[in-house]
């Protein structure tokens, strides 16, 4: 009969070990699984995210600690949304011409012009939600907030910049955001124009009383879209052009989500051409941090497409 211990049997974090004669990394599958999941405990009480339990279990040197895995989309808005440039056809009156102070910029609906202007933005329906979080509240819905989006259409143009439709404002609108922290406005699937990847722009503000002054904005960002949806919409008639400007950019090498290949402002997609793309973004927006986006960054230019210098 093999003899008992008589000495404490060797232990890790309070755990006795299966194999005492050998080191905490080669204790076995099941003693690894067990810390992995411990940890994740652990951390869940102090407030961190599932990342953070996979970067601490491979601390143990565990095989398992590598088996995470990502997936394409958005994220949650457990983060707050990167700061950006406005770029340099905001509207917001930072750089000229404000469609913030006209009345029924409020509308959910952006795909025709309004307050005297007729025209209407052609192209493949989308309708773009974005769900904001308050992260200086615990991540609650930001109820109330003001949330001004805009974008190029099927051409690249911007509306009241660029050639030709300086009279238009169209895909420009406000909505305030609902008891779940919900926007939700109906547009057409933008271009993509030379330099950049297709995206939107967006500002945040307190509330529909701040939007007259872009300097009250309290988060400035982009919504990445995904390049499958890209690929579908800009085959059908009427982005013959992006096809050609889509080949010659990247997520990873766009001027503006570059630096992390848009990890938390590439939107999720439903929906197809001929019913129409629901795209969708969590935001997370932190008060307690100062803004540090926003800006025109390039002169406005007055051609289709991207301003001069760097694309915004």
């Amino acid at each position: 009969m093999t003899p008992l211990p008589t000495g404490p049997i060797p232990a890790f974090e309070g755990r006795q070990l299966p194999r005492p004669d050998e080191e905490v990394v080669d204790q076995g599958l099941g003693f690894d699984l067990g810390t992995l999941l411990s940890r994740r405990r652990l951390l869940a009480v102090l407030g961190l995210g599932a990342a953070s339990a996979g970067l601490a279990a491979c601390g143990a040197g565990s095989s398992a600690a590598t088996g995470a895995s990502s997936t394409t989309g958005a994220t949650t808005a457990s983060g707050e949304i990167p700061d950006e440039t406005a770029g340099p056809y905001p509207g917001d009156g930072s750089n000229g011409p404000d469609v913030l102070e006209r009345s029924g910029i409020v509308r959910s609906d952006i795909r025709s012009s309004f307050g005297g202007s007729s025209g209407t933005a052609e192209g493949v329906p989308m309708t773009l939600e974005l769900v904001v979080r308050d992260l200086a509240n615990g991540g609650v819905p930001f109820t109330g907030v003001a949330v001004y989006v805009w974008h190029c259409d099927r051409d690249g143009g911007y509306s009241m910049y660029s050639d030709g439709i300086t009279d238009q404002n169209y895909l420009r609108g406000v909505q305030v955001a609902e008891a779940d922290g919900r926007v939700r406005f109906t547009s057409i699937v933008p271009a993509c124009y030379p330099g950049r990847w297709p995206h939107v722009h967006f500002e945040v503000y307190p509330d529909e009383g701040s939007i007259t002054d872009a300097a009250n904005a309290i988060a400035t960002s982009q919504v990445a879209l995904p390049k499958d949806l890209c690929d579908a919409v800009y085959a059908t008639s009427g982005y013959e052009s992006s096809v050609r400007t889509l080949a010659q950019v990247t997520l990873t090498n766009d001027g503006v989500f570059g630096d992390d290949g848009g990890a938390s402002q590439l939107a999720t997609v439903t929906g197809d051409v001929a019913s129409g793309y629901t795209v969708t973004l969590p935001v997370g927006v932190d008060t307690t941090t100062a803004p540090s986006g926003g800006g025109t960054g390039a002169g406005p230019g007055g051609s289709r497409g991207g301003p001069p210098g760097r694309p915004s």
